[in-house]
């Protein structure tokens, strides 16, 4: 049987200072080590000030995970030596006395799955370290302190997964949670990271690390379950370990010998005091919290009639559920996630094309409104979103610079089906016996009149002249 487990590492990107000191969060705008002080940088003489929104953003991470949430919490010293650790340790938390990490056991659905939360934990980023050189020879390392100290949840499952696609999943759920809850922006560049923890029969436990991607993970744990089946098949121990992922050659590398809690020499931060969270602190907290995705998607089918698939998808996409609540009133509400989740979908897939992109609620409000009073067509609607995401005018000033408005006159619209009707006498007598054919008809039609003719009239003309 194999046993997967995760580690999921989720920056606070939301925040606008580190977990201790009052440096940027947003590490990322700056050249490297200008984003620095002596507190991140661990300079003799500093001391610790612990950020309260990033205690209060992990705490409310933590009750969205259905975890336990102690009175007190605690931070611990992780001593370790690494060139991006710039104090020799990292300020983070530890169940040693008791529950007194952030979040303690909790659950997380995946389909009909319970998937266990070991414990939800606040400490800091280390520094990042750049690779440089074409080949081993001349590579270089560089460190960049700037992330040092950044606010950082880390998230410990149990080892309830039994196969990639379940992890892919797993952390699909959990990205799209962590950003309808406003704590972090998973999009960004190295904002969510994950490791796995893999065995299988009960076999030694290895871990990988150095994984870019949700994609990458899928791929390094399907190759890591692959070669432990390989070494137990023909008897070869497997070693407990920690290996690396080489995107490169899509392989895991041995790394290091595992590490356990003894060989970090944990002990509790004396510049950090215990610090309570009492129940009425929770109570505010969790009544600040935004609405659930699961609870979004019950809504939008129950009081809009939104068909589950669609709503599905445009609940659990922070940006899309966004638009759509500040566009639709319950007239319109299924034509605009109709717009949304069809069309708009297409135009801004990455984080760069919705930073770039013009449109505001009001253009969908349009868009639909003009698709509902027969203005124009959805073909029409879909060139003129495409148009509004580029540049931000308005819907009537595009149709009338594309030509975009509905063919409805019925004597215009009688001589192009006249023409049609006459180039496809084959189709025309199939239609005859056959009603569905009359479709094959009708798209002709908006082929003739560039998707401009109104699909309704278009169809009841052609139903008239074939009889």
């Amino acid at each position: 049987m194999t046993k997967i487990g995760l580690e999921i590492h989720s920056q606070l990107t939301k925040l606008e200072s580190k977990l201790f000191c009052s440096c940027k969060a947003n590490y990322r705008e700056f050249e490297p080590n200008t984003n620095i002080c002596p507190i991140c940088m661990g300079l003799p003489g500093s001391l610790p000030r612990l950020n309260q929104k990033a205690v209060e953003k992990a705490t409310i991470i933590a009750m969205a995970l259905n975890c336990s949430t102690p009175e007190k919490i605690a931070f611990f010293r992780k001593n370790y030596f690494y060139p991006d650790l710039p104090k020799n340790f990292q300020i983070t938390q530890l169940n040693i006395y008791g529950d007194t990490s952030v979040g303690g056991t909790g659950i997380l659905m995946v389909g009909e799955k319970k998937i266990r939360i070991t414990r939800v934990q606040l400490e800091e980023d280390p520094g990042r370290l750049i690779y440089e050189g074409s080949s081993e020879k001349n590579l270089v390392t560089l460190v960049d302190y700037n992330r040092a100290g950044t606010p950082l949840v880390e998230i410990v499952t149990e080892p309830d997964f039994e196969n990639p696609r379940e992890v892919r999943e797993f952390l699909n759920i959990l990205s799209d949670l962590l950003e309808n809850l406003g704590v972090s922006d998973p999009s960004l560049e190295g904002a969510m990271r994950a490791d796995a923890n893999v065995s299988i029969e009960g076999g030694n436990k290895v871990e990988i690390k150095n994984i870019g991607s949700f994609h990458d993970l899928e791929k390094a744990v399907h190759f890591e379950i692959t070669r432990q089946q390989s070494l137990r098949s023909r008897d070869i121990p497997i070693i407990q370990e920690t290996r690396h992922w080489d995107d490169k050659r899509k392989i895991t590398i041995s790394s290091r010998s595992k590490e356990e809690d003894l060989d970090y020499r944990y002990f509790l931060e004396g510049d950090i005091p215990w610090i309570k969270i009492g129940n009425q602190v929770k109570e505010k907290l969790k009544s600040e919290m935004p609405e659930s995705i699961s609870s979004k998607k019950q809504r939008y089918i129950s009081k809009y009639g939104i068909p589950a698939q669609v709503a599905d998808v445009l609940s659990s996409d922070k940006f899309y559920s966004d638009l759509f609540e500040d566009a639709h009133t319950k007239e319109n509400a299924k034509e605009i996630a109709n717009i949304i989740t069809t069309d708009l979908m297409g135009l801004v897939d990455t984080r760069e094309k919705r930073a770039a992109s013009k449109l505001k609620p009001s253009h969908l409000q349009e868009i639909s409104d003009s698709i509902q009073s027969g203005k124009i067509t959805r073909n029409s609607a879909k060139n003129a979103l495409y148009e509004i995401v580029k540049t931000g005018k308005k819907l009537s000033d595009i149709i009338s610079e594309l030509d975009l408005g509905n063919v409805s006159d019925e004597s215009e619209l009688s001589v192009i089906i006249e023409s049609v009707i006459f180039e496809e006498p084959q189709a025309v007598e199939q239609a005859k016996s056959n009603p569905q054919t009359i479709n094959y008809l009708v798209g002709k039609v908006m082929q003739k009149t560039k998707g401009k003719a109104d699909p309704k009239l278009t169809l009841d003309l052609l139903k008239k002249k074939i009889r």
